[in-house]
């Protein structure tokens, strides 16, 4: 065993779920992450792995809030939804034989453990794959910034941001808007700001940049990605 290398992932809500279908929570797209999961850990015995789950295939906060809802209540109804998120990905995870905790932000003992940080970071050094939920129990705040947050409590090395748009990292440009925009393999925090390429929200953004924790944007949804993001292969791009 060497020193191990802990990561946190900050996988989307919207990764949960079908594209083909009405169901918030696709089964088969859950499993297929839970397996690469489990392929690279097993690859990779040094390997500590915390997730960071959102919950935009049930509900987002700014959209009751742009529908007249009070902000904090709806995002507290999106807190409620990246609990059941994250119960799904525990559940996916077991079923490949995978030691996993979920921590939640908002107290609820019945299904899932208070985020204490010492308990996350024991729970990483017995091998356990720990998933954060409920954000940081804290509305007005986005998963990208409470996984920021979380990586920095734990002492992460590295933060993986999966996206699910068909983006595979950090482009100069809107690729979906502009051809002719290139893709960074490594690219600073300061240009990502001076630039607004919109990696993640802004504050999570300057957040990992005054931690000095990198952030690695990657496209989710490929069979295998994830697998390879875990492992360290060379893909998408560091934020640095």
């Amino acid at each position: 065993m060497g020193e191990p290398r802990r990561i946190v992932l900050k996988m989307s809500g919207e990764a949960l779920a079908s594209s083909a279908s009405d169901e918030t929570i696709d089964a088969v797209v859950v499993e297929r992450f839970a397996r690469e999961i489990a392929e690279a850990r097993a690859a990779d015995p040094d390997l500590q792995l915390a997730v960071m789950v959102g919950g935009g295939n049930l509900w987002r906060g700014t959209t009751g809030a742009g529908a007249g809802m009070d902000r904090a209540t709806s995002d507290a109804m999106g807190m409620l939804g990246t609990v059941i998120n994250a119960l799904a990905l525990q559940d996916a995870l077991e079923h490949q034989a995978q030691p996993t905790r979920v921590l939640t932000a908002v107290h609820m003992a019945e299904v899932a453990e208070p985020y204490i940080r010492r308990r996350a970071i024991r729970h990483l050094e017995k091998d356990r794959v720990v998933i954060f939920a409920a954000g940081m129990g804290n509305p007005f705040f986005t998963t990208d910034t409470s996984a920021a947050l979380r990586a920095a409590e734990i002492e992460a090395h590295l933060l993986l941001k999966g996206t699910h748009g068909g983006v595979d990292g950090v482009y100069s440009a809107d690729p979906k808007i502009d051809p002719s925009a290139t893709r960074y393999e490594t690219i600073s925090f300061m240009e990502v700001i001076a630039k607004d390429l919109r990696v993640m929200d802004l504050t999570a953004i300057t957040f990992c940049r005054d931690n000095h924790l990198p952030i690695l944007v990657f496209d989710l949804m490929p069979p295998g990605n994830l697998r390879r993001a875990l492992s360290g292969e060379q893909i998408g791009t560091l934020v640095r």
